[in-house]
């Protein structure tokens, strides 16, 4: 007979189920949150693009002095619409609505010849709403952000304006007692931004709304 050599020694069955139990285990209590964790970084995806969406409209009415327009549109094809309750955006000097299938285009230097323009929109750029946001609900207080020259925005709201981000398929905002992580845009009426957690008060947490 063979005899396994010392300090050599293999599972047992036994040994092997209760390590498959305890994974299972481990695993059961987690999927839960790892589906939260998922549906968050959804959220903060489509935040932080329509927030980065927003800085380089600011950024670009103030480096070419002149209006630049920040639009949610239902779609980037030429059949678009302004909307509310998308993530799909447009920067543009014109209004790109029916146009948003246009080609990044420079605009040309005479302001006047812009104003006049009844064709191009002069896209700067744009981002879909199939990035990283399936399953992401926006519900912003206007479709249309246009910065002036001096970072302001054109007309001047009466109060500030929101872009909220939601996932109603995975639940409810913490701050409506659920466990999802929404997060909310917000535009002064002097043009500034900031993202912040709606389901935290600024008064005691910076990150707060």
């Amino acid at each position: 007979m063979l005899n396994r050599p010392e300090g050599q020694r293999g599972f047992t069955l036994v040994e092997l189920i209760v390590t498959v139990l305890i994974v299972a285990i481990v695993l059961g209590i987690a999927a839960p949150n790892i589906g939260i964790w998922v549906q968050n970084a959804k959220i903060r995806t489509t935040a932080d693009a329509i927030l980065n969406g927003l800085q380089m409209a600011r950024a670009e009415g103030v480096k070419r002095n002149t209006p630049v327009h920040f639009q949610l549109t239902d779609s980037l094809t030429n059949a678009c619409v302004l909307s509310t309750a998308s993530s799909n955006w447009i920067i543009s000097l014109l209004d790109p609505t029916g146009k948003c299938g246009a080609a990044p285009a420079d605009p040309p230097p005479n302001t006047a010849a812009v104003a006049g323009n009844a064709g191009d929109p002069f896209i700067v750029q744009s981002r879909t709403s199939a990035e990283g946001s399936a399953g992401v609900t926006v519900a912003a207080d206007q479709s249309a952000f246009i910065f002036t020259g001096l970072g302001r925005l054109t007309p001047v709201p009466a109060a500030a304006l929101n872009i909220n981000i939601s996932n109603p398929a995975a639940g409810n905002c913490v701050a409506a007692g659920g466990v999802v992580k929404c997060m909310r845009i917000t535009v002064s009426t002097g043009g500034q931004l900031r993202m912040c957690n709606p389901a935290l008060s600024i008064a005691t947490n910076p990150q707060g709304c």
